[in-house]
């Protein structure tokens, strides 16, 4: 549900005055290496890699893989694109080098447990915990390829372009014409002359019967491994004859995870934030945005609402966390201590509809929570249905001051009065 929320929840503290729409986008992200042995494992060809976690380990794995000229390339593993024109906080420039063996070492030492900043890292950048040492390749001609679920035709879509090694939306804009789509139906999949028309498309010039295949393999990673995503750019004819992955980005649909538990061990925290992976624990959907008011709903709509509703007043939400219809007081303790860890929330709003979950159990967890975690910003409290007269009653006679809202607008007028 985190990722299905998260360019939502964040589009929605931006924006007034216009529906929300929720748009489902679950996926888990790997480590390019972690992608590249996942292809092997499905017959897809890729250059040979090593990821490199100790920095002694550099060096040897380098002069074993370096090519003709003594060159390697050296990748920093982060779940973000741009690395190569990513800067590191320590000054180098360049998330990705084509280097020599004799400088390896150094660069590998400004590189590994450094911080990357990209464009799509936000300033605060992303830990190279991983380097992922590749054989430097002879390129003829780069395509691009991927495969994603597509809406419209309800099942998987295959689209390619004869042009590669940039972003998508640059192709598509330079090169419209060039740009082939074939929807696939899932109950049958890939057919060869589904394959063959893609080969065709993406303008191979090498083997195309290997190259078929090529695309076959893939498409049976994404249905096998429940894919959200496939993109390779680029998709390389190598000197050699022969069609690679030279680079992949995959996603994983996490509703797979029951089944998929060995893709899904593979999660990497590190990059995550850690208010998501805290929450992640508990069963907790948050997003954490850049407001001052911390907000506790039950139900993905309503919390869409509440969050529009404070910016409505003036105010700015500061997360995204919906507890969910069947919450536990144990679960709502955490809600708060959540909440609370985040230093510019300066207060907190709590919008419950009780249905499933009961008026009354959300009281005392709210009161347990407020206990426990020593809240000292104002809490402000609107519930409705099951049992609301038992959870008000509690909430009276907590020990903790918290104001209670008769509805959801006086909720939001409240907690944004409470900090201006």
């Amino acid at each position: 549900m985190l990722g299905a929320l998260r360019r939502s929840a964040k589009e929605a503290s931006r924006t007034l005055g216009r529906a929300s729409q929720l748009q489902q986008q679950r996926f888990l992200n790997i480590h390019e290496y972690q992608g590249a042995e996942l292809m092997g494992k499905h017959g897809i060809n890729a250059p040979p890699g090593m990821p490199i976690q100790k920095i002694e380990d550099l060096l040897p794995a380098a002069k074993k893989m370096a090519d003709s000229d003594g060159e390697v390339v050296l990748k920093s593993q982060i779940l973000a694109g741009g690395r190569g024109l990513g800067k590191f906080k320590n000054g180098l420039q360049g998330g990705v080098h084509i280097v020599n063996v004799d400088k390896v070492q150094e660069l590998g030492e400004q590189m590994l447990n450094q911080v990357l900043v990209t464009k799509q890292t936000g300033p605060g950048g992303k830990p190279v915990n991983t380097l992922y040492l590749a054989a430097k390749m002879q390129l003829t001609n780069e395509m691009y390829f991927a495969i994603l679920l597509d809406r419209s035709t309800a099942g998987p879509m295959m689209i390619g372009c004869s042009e590669g090694g940039t972003s998508i939306e640059d192709l598509a804009e330079k090169y419209p014409e060039k740009i082939i789509k074939i929807p696939v139906d899932i109950r049958e999949g890939i057919t060869d002359a589904q394959a063959n028309e893609m080969v065709e498309g993406l303008q191979v010039t090498t083997d195309k019967k290997a190259a078929a295949e090529q695309i076959k393999n893939m498409y049976e990673m994404f249905t096998s491994c429940d894919c959200t995503m496939v993109e390779v750019n680029p998709l390389a004819e190598t000197k050699d004859g022969k069609l690679i992955a030279a680079d992949a980005k995959l996603g994983f649909d996490d509703n797979a995870a029951f089944r998929q538990k060995e893709l899904f061990s593979l999660r990497d925290t590190t990059q995550e934030d850690p208010r998501d992976v805290q929450a992640s624990q508990y069963d907790l959907n948050y997003i954490g945005l850049e407001g001052s008011i911390g907000c506790m709903v039950n139900g993905a709509g309503l919390a869409m609402a509440t969050m529009d509703i404070i910016k409505l007043h003036g105010g700015s939400p500061a997360n995204f966390l919906d507890v969910g219809g069947n919450a536990t007081e144990a679960q709502v303790v955490q809600a708060f201590k959540l909440l609370t860890s985040d230093k510019q929330v300066k207060a907190l709003l709590v919008n419950i509809f009780g249905g499933i979950m009961k008026c009354d159990v959300v009281a005392q967890g709210i009161v347990n929570a407020a206990k426990e975690v020593g809240l000292k910003v104002p809490l402000i409290v609107r519930l409705e249905g099951t049992n609301v007269e038992k959870g008000k009653a509690i909430l009276k006679t907590s020990e903790h001051t918290i104001i209670p809202a008769d509805d959801l607008d006086d909720a939001a007028h409240k907690a944004v009065k409470s900090i201006s």
